[in-house]
Parts: C-alpha cells; structure tokens; sequence
C-alpha cells in the first residue's frame, strides 16, 4: 500500500463502524485495476487521443454513429473480459454486512453488479441494454456487443434498421432522472460517503459529495490524483483501491467482530 499508513487505515474501519448510513461513491478509477481504463489519466486515459465531443456526445452519435462506435470498440472489448477486483468485492461485502445503502457509481461496466452489489445506482447508464434510435425499440446488449466486437459493423434495429444506442449517458444528455434523484436522495441521507476512484469533475454526478457534506456527513475519498474537495474530507488516501479499500474492510470486519470493541455489527443489529 506504499506510503499508506496503518494508522489511517484503523481511522477510516472505525469511521465504517461508526456511520449509520454508509453510501459509496464510484468513478473510473475503481474499474482501473481490472484493466479498464480510466478517461483522464495522462498516459492511458481514454480521452488523451480522442475528442470526447466529435466521439461521446449524443450530437457526435447522431451526426456519426460509426465514430462513436470505432472509439467505443475496443473499450466494449475490455469491459466484457473484465472481472471486478478486490475493491469491488470488498464493497460487495460491506454491503452484505449491512454496512453500505448504496453505491452510486459512473461507470457503465456492471462490475459491482457482478461482485455482488445489491442496491446499484447508475447515474452514466449501462451496457446491458440497447435502444433503437428510430423506434426505440430495447434490445439485450450482450449478443448486439459480442457481434460488434467481432465484426465492428453498426448494430441495427431488426424492425426499423435504425442504429441501436447502448443505454449509456453521453456528454449533452441528461442524466435518468430516477437514478439522480435516488443518488441525491441517498447523498442527503448518508453520514458517512466514500467516494472511490474520481476526480469529481464531472457535474451533476460530482455535486453529490458536496451534497452529502451539506448535510453533516463525513467523507473519506481514495483517489490516486487530488480532488477539488479532499480539504473536505476526514481522510484522503492517494492508494491504488484494490489495495487500499479491502485493508479497509478486513480492519473494519476485525472491529466489528472483536468482542472487546465498544460498538460490533451484532450490537446494532447491521
């Protein structure tokens, strides 16, 4: 874990063991170590060689679907090979101790799902799905996917042939509103969010630290580059999450379930 320190590491498990209302809050650096890449980082990050509004803008998809497609190929390629990392599972298990509400996440490759995670929240959309862009007709992504990533042709629609988005939020479309107002509301409720892996950069999703803030809740953040808030935060931790999150967990579990410790998961009934 480098320069983390054990210290900040106990501070944080008795932070976990403390809150009453646990969220988690998730950008692309949490699907790194699973061999994603993330979009801002400046050697590897997807937008360091391409133009975000000519290839992910929903005015780029209308104007060039194929574009859009030949930039996401590759990425589709990683995402369905990925298999969610230790940061993942140890959210997955703070949540099936009762410890984590929800997680609200950025990402669009349905690894919390596969770790495990119940309650999800998908601000960015999915990859699970596809919709006509002429009918809207919706269509089960996997098969559509695997076809183009083998042969990179444009998925179409079987009734219309109109071009088949994937249920995905680009730059210049709002957010479902459902998931931003159950992220919202799971953000004013929190006493404590842990956000893991962004750069909260990007609005509306970046507001919702701030917003669990507003209400009194603590933050811890872990994040390899800084944020515009980590002044904020009871405790930042520059780590790579697959390690620096499940050192978390197990020193929480070791707390929780030490008989000698003033507060254990049997004790609140979590």
């Amino acid at each position: 874990m480098g320069e983390v320190s054990s210290d900040s590491v106990e501070q944080a498990a008795v932070l976990l063991q403390q809150a009453q209302r646990i969220v988690v809050f998730t950008g692309a650096g949490i699907s790194t170590p699973s061999g994603i890449p993330d979009f801002r980082s400046p050697n590897s990050g997807l937008w360091k060689s391409a133009d975000p509004l000519a290839v992910a803008s929903i005015f780029g998809f209308r104007q060039n679907p194929q574009a859009f497609f030949d930039w996401i190929r590759p990425l589709a390629r990683l995402i369905t090979s990925a298999a969610p990392n230790p940061a993942h599972e140890a959210l997955a298990r703070l949540e099936g101790r009762g410890q984590v509400e929800a997680v609200i996440t950025q990402n669009i490759d349905m690894l919390h799902t596969l770790a495990g995670s119940k309650r999800v929240i998908e601000l960015h959309g999915h990859l699970r799905e596809a919709t006509c862009t002429q009918c809207f007709t919706v269509y089960q992504a996997e098969p559509l996917i695997a076809r183009f990533i083998e042969d990179g042709q444009l998925p179409r629609c079987e009734k219309c042939s109109g071009v088949l988005k994937p249920n995905v939020i680009l730059f210049g479309e709002q957010l479902p509103v459902r998931a931003l107002y159950a992220a919202q509301a799971s953000a004013r409720a929190c006493d404590l969010m842990v956000v893991i892996g962004s750069s909260l950069e990007v609005a509306p999703a970046s507001d919702l630290p701030v917003l669990a803030l507003r209400n009194n809740a603590k933050l811890i953040i872990i994040n390899l580059q800084e944020t515009p808030i980590d002044r904020q935060a009871a405790l930042v931790f520059r780590a790579d999450c697959a390690e620096i999150l499940p050192a978390i967990v197990s020193q929480w579990e070791s707390l929780s379930y030490d008989p000698g410790s003033k507060r254990s998961t049997a004790d609140t009934g979590r």
